[in-house]
């Protein structure tokens, strides 16, 4: 789930380990106090929530109640066996080379549009949509009949992944800095939950429950409405990270020019021009930041491991379901699967926070080592005939995968201003759904090679080779500066210390950002 990890990680770039040195931005909402000041600029732990503990509880547990809720859907794991049953009656070509790449366009064309409107609208309707949208999916799938239907449905559904990032972001607009990381745990442990809860539903209604997919579409339908009801009765933010930041600003300086008329006579010096409001939007002063943040390595290496990798692991995750019903399409055991991956992802996330390395060294060689694991399995999915090893091997792919996630988001978030971070890691998103959107084209779409699933994860395979050969080229790069550098250092200390001390000038305030201020690094 790239938007929801991409915004989670965005509320973390205000827990930064004491002693780091960062960049940092002083932007109007951080100077007055706003949603990324300090704890102790804040009145109450609530500002928007009834302003007292009360109101924050019950608005925390309510939206946490929400995500669980939301993310009840038992049919989704059997989409696709659902769509090449007998009951939709589909073949495996339409839903390779037809169905499942708009998904793709889809989530391209809608992720900055709901990007940038779930600031602006203050997060509630930008939910409100993604229910409507998952109402429109389930309607589809029970009552559509023909290609083009399939083809609404999956577009829907990247409707709906565009819009998570609402959810993941709009904890954060109900607390203030002090609790982020406390609601961010809350909110994340709500959805992974809700998902294991409705994979392993989904298994039972299947296996045991002999439940037709037509039964349980109207399950997931039933899910999905109760869901939209909820997303009416979520509490309103004031405040977001962009837009109503600048709102603020903007009700603040009419006030002090008014005040600096009545101190002034009209013949006296007139006070200077309010400056331009498009610069001194947030937005566009974080849009300046990020060719900044491109000259910083780590950042700079986490970011393209999020855009190249990401992109390889939801491909693999849009047509794996595809690749075993065509291994074995008698039985389907996709929730189970599901669920065991989501607590395996889960345990490795959690394992990952405790991992204690020098990343400014040992970065590469990690990527580099898991990519190669995650290039093996991919290879062993694709040719081998045994259902048992394809599901074993994603599980273990997904749990590679989200072992790196967590240590991704901290190596870019802990560097950055929130609402910095949150631009990076959309655009990192941005930028992966495009080059998702032209592999799908290419490879998979009718209109390019149209390949079948077999030849696509042979592709897949060939991707997360080259990545590892990049990675390990890096790294041994990387490693041959340190080791040399650390050899210089001990060869000048062993010659006596220097006869004179002089302070090391700071790369980072000879090179001003670009709107004029200095950086931290």
């Amino acid at each position: 789930m790239v938007a929801d990890d991409a915004a989670a990680a965005a509320a973390a770039g205000d827990h930064r380990p004491d002693g780091d040195r960062h960049l940092e931005l002083k932007t109007p909402a951080s100077e007055g106090g706003g949603a990324n000041g300090d704890a102790e600029a804040a009145p109450s732990p609530c500002e928007d929530a009834g302003g007292d503990g009360a109101g924050l509880k019950c608005s925390v547990i309510f939206l946490c109640f929400y995500g669980f809720m939301s993310s009840i859907r038992p049919g989704e794991a059997f989409i696709t066996p659902n769509l090449l049953s007998s009951e939709k009656n589909f073949t495996r070509q339409q839903v390779t080379n037809e169905i499942t790449p708009v998904l793709t366009y889809s989530y391209m064309a809608v992720l900055v549009p709901a990007f940038l409107l779930t600031d602006l609208l203050r997060y509630k309707p930008v939910l409100i949509v993604q229910g409507v949208s998952h109402v429109v999916i389930w309607v589809l799938m029970l009552q559509g009949t023909t290609l083009l239907h399939m083809q609404l449905m999956e577009f829907f559904y990247g409707v709906t992944m565009a819009c998570r990032v609402a959810y993941s972001s709009y904890i954060f607009s109900l607390v203030s800095p002090a609790f982020y990381q406390r609601v961010a745990g809350y909110s994340r442990s709500s959805v992974l939950l809700g998902v294991f809860t409705s994979s392993v539903l989904g298994q039972l209604c299947v296996s045991l429950g002999g439940v037709t997919y037509h039964t349980l579409d109207a399950v997931c339908l039933g899910f999905v409405t109760f869901g939209l009801l909820l997303s009416f009765c979520l509490p309103w933010p004031r405040r977001s990270l962009f837009f109503n930041q600048t709102r603020k600003q903007e009700k603040k300086e009419p006030a002090a020019r008014s005040e600096l008329d009545r101190i002034n006579p009209k013949g006296g010096v007139p006070s200077p021009p309010p400056p331009s409001r498009w610069k001194d939007s947030v937005l566009v002063q974080m849009l300046l930041e990020v060719g900044n943040v491109v000259k910083m390595p780590n950042l700079r290496l986490w970011s393209l491991w999020w855009i190249f990798n990401s992109t390889g692991y939801y491909l693999v995750l849009f047509y794996v379901h595809i690749l075993w019903n065509h291994v074995f399409p008698a039985t389907s055991y996709n929730g189970g699967v599901e669920a065991a991956s989501t607590l395996l992802s889960a345990a490795t996330s959690f394992v990952a926070g405790f991992v204690k390395i020098r990343w400014n060294v040992w970065s590469e060689l990690v990527i580099g080592l898991i990519t190669a694991l995650q290039a093996g399995l991919l290879l062993l999915m694709g040719t081998t005939d045994s259902i048992w090893v394809c599901y074993a091997s994603y599980i273990l792919f997904r749990g590679f995968y989200q072992f790196l996630v967590p240590i991704a988001t901290f190596q870019i978030a802990s560097s950055l201003t929130k609402e910095l971070c949150a631009l990076v890691f959309g655009i990192n998103t941005f930028l992966g759904t495009i080059l998702k959107s032209i592999i799908s084209l290419i490879f998979s779409d009718k209109k390019g090679l149209g390949l079948d699933v077999k030849a696509q994860f042979f592709v897949y395979f060939v991707y997360f080779t080259l990545l590892t050969v990049v990675y390990f080229v890096c790294a041994g790069v990387v490693l041959v500066r340190h080791f040399r550098d650390q050899n210089s250092e001990g060869r000048a200390s062993a010659g006596g210390p220097p006869t004179e001390l002089s302070p090391v000038p700071d790369a980072s305030e000879a090179e001003p950002l670009s709107n004029g201020k200095s950086a931290k690094t």
